[in-house]
C-alpha cells in the first residue's frame, strides 16, 4: 500500500509580536480513541470537536471497515453507531491507518479480541515502526499474528482470538499504547485483564473506559501503576467532547514565547497532568504562561493558556518526565535554543521509534539551523544563547512535528527557516499554518 506524497516545501521569517486567540484541534489521543471504542459500543455515540486530520479520518476508516456506522453530522461532530465489544466485521481490504501509530495500536489490540483476520497496514513511515511490542502481549491472550514483515514491520495480518484470555501484563517500556491495546483485547476476555506499569503513561484509555461504562481499577504500584480491566462489559454510547491538543497547543504556545512582545491566549486545551510535562518545564524555565479558568471537557481537565513573550533559562529535564511529554522534544528543543544555557533533556529512547528518529531528526533541525546540540545515549543537550542563526532547509523525514518545530524557530531565527516538506502537518494539525498566519506568524 503506497502512500505518494507531492513535495511541499514551506519557509518561516523571523515576524512581529503574535497577538490574539487561538483554538487548536481537537486532542488525537481522545479523537482516536473515541472512535474506537465508539465502534465497540451498542447504540449511538455523538463525538464534538473531533480532530479532523488525517490520522484520526485513517481511524475512522478502518472503523467502517470493521462494520461500525460513523457520519460527519456537522464541522468537528460525528456519530457513531458501534457492534459491540467482539462484534468487528472481518474487513473485506487491508485496513490503511496512514500515519497513525496510534490508530493502529489500539485497533490492533480490539482486533485481537475478535475471532475475525484482519490486515493492518499504513505508509511509509508507519512502516517502519515497531510493532512487535504490541503483538508479543496480544499472543500471550490468544491472538495470532498469520504474517508480519521483517523486523516486526506493517503489512501485518492478525487473526483474533476466539476465546480471548485475560492475562497480567507488565509492560517492558513506558508506552500508552501498549497498555491501551492490550486492555482493550481484554475487553473481550473473561475476568480481569491487568496491566502493570513501571512508570504512568497518558491515562486517556482508562478514563474513557469509564465514561463508556467499563469497570476500571487504577492502583498506585511502586513508581507506576497497576490497571485492571473488568472484562466483557456491554460499553455503553457516551457524549464525547474533546479537549484542545496540549501537543498541538505547544507549537503557537513556543512561538509566542520566542517572539519577543507575543501575548496570546490558547482556549480550551487539556491539561491532563500525564500529559503536562511540557508546560511544567516551561514555566521552570521562565515562561510566561498563565493557566485560566480550569474546567473540565469529555472526562478531562481543560484549561484557556495565556502566553506572553519570555527570557528563558536553561534547565535539567528528568528522564521520569519523559513519559507526559515524550510527543513535545522537538518544540522544546526549540525553546531550549532560545534559552540562556545548556538545557539537558534526559531518557528520549522512545523518540528513536516515531514518526522519525527524532531524536536524530531534532539535533539535526538545531544544527542546521545554528544551535549547538548534543547526543549522548537516550540524552540530548541543547545549547542556548537566547538567539538562533537560522537560514537552514530541514529535512522533516515526514515527521509532522518535526516540521512544526522547524517552522516555530523560524519565526524568531535571523535567518528564515524552510521545511523540505510541510505535507505532513495534516496529519495532527490540519491549519497550522493559516492559524499561524492569523497570529502575524510569516510563513510562505
Amino acid at each position: 500500500m503506497q502512500h505518494a506524497s507531492t513535495l511541499a516545501p514551506l519557509t518561516a521569517r523571523r515576524s512581529g509580536p503574535l497577538k490574539g486567540r487561538a483554538r487548536v484541534p481537537g486532542d488525537k489521543s481522545i479523537s482516536v480513541r473515541s472512535l474506537i471504542f465508539g465502534a465497540l459500543t451498542v447504540g449511538e455515540t455523538r463525538i464534538e470537536g473531533m480532530l479532523e486530520g488525517e490520522d484520526a479520518m485513517s481511524s475512522a476508516n478502518a472503523m467502517r471497515a470493521l462494520g461500525a456506522t460513523l457520519e460527519r453530522t456537522g464541522e468537528q461532530a460525528w456519530r457513531i453507531r458501534g457492534v459491540g465489544v467482539s462484534g468487528f466485521a472481518e474487513p473485506r481490504a487491508p485496513l490503511d491507518f496512514g500515519n497513525s501509530g496510534t490508530g493502529c495500536r489500539l485497533a490492533m489490540g480490539a482486533v485481537a479480541g475478535c475471532p475475525i483476520t484482519a490486515v493492518f497496514d499504513g505508509d511509509a513511515s508507519l512502516r517502519t515502526r515497531p510493532m512487535r511490542r504490541i503483538l508479543d502481549p496480544l499472543a500471550k491472550m490468544g491472538a495470532e499474528t498469520v504474517e508480519i514483515r521483517d523486523g516486526g514491520r506493517l503489512p501485518a495480518t492478525l487473526r483474533g482470538a476466539v476465546d480471548p484470555i485475560p492475562i497480567v501484563y507488565e509492560v517492558p517500556v513506558p508506552s500508552a499504547q501498549i497498555k491501551s491495546a492490550v486492555l482493550l483485547a481484554g475487553l473481550a476476555a473473561p475476568g480481569t485483564t491487568t496491566v502493570i506499569e513501571k512508570e504512568a503513561t497518558r491515562d486517556h484509555t482508562e478514563r474513557l473506559l469509564r465514561l463508556f461504562g467499563a469497570e476500571v481499577a487504577v492502583e498506585p504500584h511502586g513508581e507506576g501503576r497497576r490497571i485492571t480491566l473488568t472484562g466483557q462489559p456491554e460499553l455503553a454510547p457516551a457524549q464525547v467532547r474533546v479537549p484542545a491538543d496540549p501537543s498541538s497547543a505547544a507549537f503557537p504556545l513556543v512561538a509566542a514565547l520566542i517572539v519577543p512582545g507575543s501575548a496570546l491566549i490558547i482556549e480550551g486545551v487539556m491539561m491532563n497532568p500525564l500529559r503536562g510535562g511540557l508546560f511544567t518545564t516551561l514555566m521552570d524555565m521562565g515562561a510566561g504562561i498563565e493557566v485560566l479558568d480550569r474546567r473540565q471537557e469529555g472526562g478531562e481537565d481543560v484549561a484557556d493558556l495565556r502566553v506572553r513573550g519570555s527570557e528563558l533559562s536553561a534547565v535539567d529535564v528528568p528522564a521520569a518526565r519523559a513519559p507526559t511529554m515524550i510527543d513535545e522534544y522537538p518544540i522544546l528543543a526549540v525553546a531550549a535554543a532560545f534559552a540562556e544555557g545548556t538545557t539537558r533533556m534526559r531518557g528520549l529512547k522512545e523518540l528513536r521509534v516515531k514518526e522519525s528518529d527524532r531524536l536524530a531528526a531534532t539535533a539535526a533541525l538545531l544544527t542546521r539551523n545554528g544551535v549547538a546540540v548534543d547526543i549522548e545515549g537516550d540524552d540530548m543537550f541543547v545549547h542556548g544563547n537566547g538567539r538562533a542563526g537560522g537560514g537552514g532547509l530541514v529535512e522533516t523525514h515526514m515527521d509532522h512535528r518535526i516540521a512544526m518545530s522547524a517552522l516555530v524557530l523560524g519565526l524568531a531565527s535571523e535567518r528564515p527557516v524552510t521545511v523540505d516538506d510541510a505535507a505532513f502537518i495534516a496529519t495532527s494539525f490540519p491549519g497550522f499554518v493559516e492559524l499561524m498566519r492569523s497570529l502575524g506568524g510569516e510563513l510562505s
